[in-house]
């Protein structure tokens, strides 16, 4: 699959959002991983109103909100309950002494959260330039999920 940006052909009677419209949108939509640090899991909620409100007529923005929340969902959230994991099942380890052992490998699984912050600024960045952005792991699910195709 090549990297050009997903088409802007809205689908319905509404007017097409303008390119600043789209790039300003999309950069809000992978911001929102900053309200994570102050609500702790409300960060999903910005790109899922920015998909359901502009998916039809905007496919870039469609697809870069759909991508930055599913990016949340499975960093951040997911981090997050990894990380609570970790640290309980090394508190439990520590009465064994074993679990002193595990506080380096459970402050690794906590910076992952982190890096999803900085990895979801980056994106805010690079849309808010015009480019078109995707995650590592999750941006190719995404594209094949808007635009109907699949790879095998």
């Amino acid at each position: 699959m090549s990297n050009e940006p997903v088409s802007s052909t809205p689908n319905t009677s509404q007017p097409p959002l303008s390119q600043s419209d789209e790039r300003q949108y999309a950069m809000f939509a992978h911001l929102s991983v900053l309200l994570n640090l102050v609500t702790g899991f409300l960060g999903v909620v910005v790109p899922l109103v920015i998909y359901m409100l502009y998916k039809d007529r905007s496919r870039y923005l469609a697809y870069q909100s759909l991508q930055a929340l599913v990016f949340q969902l499975i960093w951040w959230v997911g981090g997050g309950i990894l990380s609570g994991v970790a640290w309980f099942g090394t508190s439990i380890l520590s009465a064994f002494i074993v679990g002193i052992l595990c506080i380096p490998f459970a402050c690794i699984i906590s910076a992952i959260p982190l890096v999803a912050l900085g990895y979801g600024i980056y994106g805010g960045v690079q849309t808010s330039q015009g480019q078109d952005f995707k995650y590592w792991l999750s941006g190719d699910g995404v594209r094949n999920t808007l635009t109907g195709s699949s790879t095998q």
